[in-house]
């Protein structure tokens, strides 16, 4: 680390958990980060302000008005560009040495594989169910963790799925594949604004964890928080034996 890096990064450096030699794996790191909407936004930025050596951004939709209430990595100046490239511009104003790679497509099996072969860790700030399912694959193929995050309404969650650890948990143990889940959109269901930057830190924290080593990640845990009450609720996730994703692969 040169100067400069000593002085951004001192508060890190400060903590026993992490110091110099944690900070060094996260300049070193690789973060995959599916989504830039309003909860890729808040992973992005404390991904870049922690000093993640690179981030590569999936998303492959233009930002809108109606993302401006949540969706803190875009303003109104960048209304009609891609995402992934308003995202790279406010994350080089942020913190200028971290390698942002943007890709403007739609997140497929193929594209997700490959990405995920490239990562140190990933993070889930997608939409919808089959996406989430298809990123969980690929990091259970290439055993990445994924740290995984959903927001509507007022409740929000977030998961880790690490099967670099005995006994962890993958998504599809949480939601197998097979079981019908209503989809629900904030379009057409609202939610409310700083749900997203919540539940988005919460998710940033834990990659960061992974990345470093430091504290006790969510494995093998869920955690959900209902902003009415400004309550969190924990519960234990068993992984399934018999997953038709990750089962295979834990024998």
């Amino acid at each position: 680390m040169n100067d400069r890096q000593l002085l951004r990064y001192a508060r890190h450096l400060l903590l026993d958990e992490i110091g110099f030699e944690g900070q060094q794996k996260l300049l070193d790191a690789h973060a995959l980060v599916l989504g830039a909407g309003g909860l890729g936004s808040p992973v992005a930025l404390y991904l870049a302000s922690a000093g993640v050596g690179r981030i590569t951004l999936v998303d492959d939709d233009v930002v809108d008005l109606g993302n401006l209430q949540r969706q803190i990595l875009h303003t109104e100046a960048r209304v009609g560009q891609p995402k992934v490239a308003s995202a790279q511009a406010a994350l080089a104003a942020l913190n200028p040495e971290v390698q942002v790679h943007a890709v403007p497509r739609r997140a497929d099996e193929a594209l997700l594989r490959e990405l995920a072969a490239q990562a140190s860790v990933a993070v889930d700030c997608s939409d919808n169910f089959a996406t989430r399912h298809a990123l969980n694959r690929a990091c259970v193929a290439q055993r990445v963790p994924l740290v995984a995050g959903a927001a509507i309404g007022f409740d929000g969650q977030v998961s880790v799925h690490d099967l670099r650890q005995p006994g962890a948990p993958c998504y599809a143990c949480l939601y197998p594949p097979t079981q019908t889940v209503p989809e629900r959109r904030c379009a057409t269901t609202g939610v409310f604004a700083p749900l997203v930057g919540i539940v988005g830190s919460i998710q940033a924290a834990e990659a960061l964890k992974l990345l470093t080593g430091a504290g006790q990640s969510l494995a093998g845990r869920l955690l959900m928080v209902d902003a009415r009450a400004m309550r969190f609720t924990e519960l234990s996730l068993p992984r399934h034996a018999h997953c038709e994703v990750c089962g295979a692969a834990a024998a």
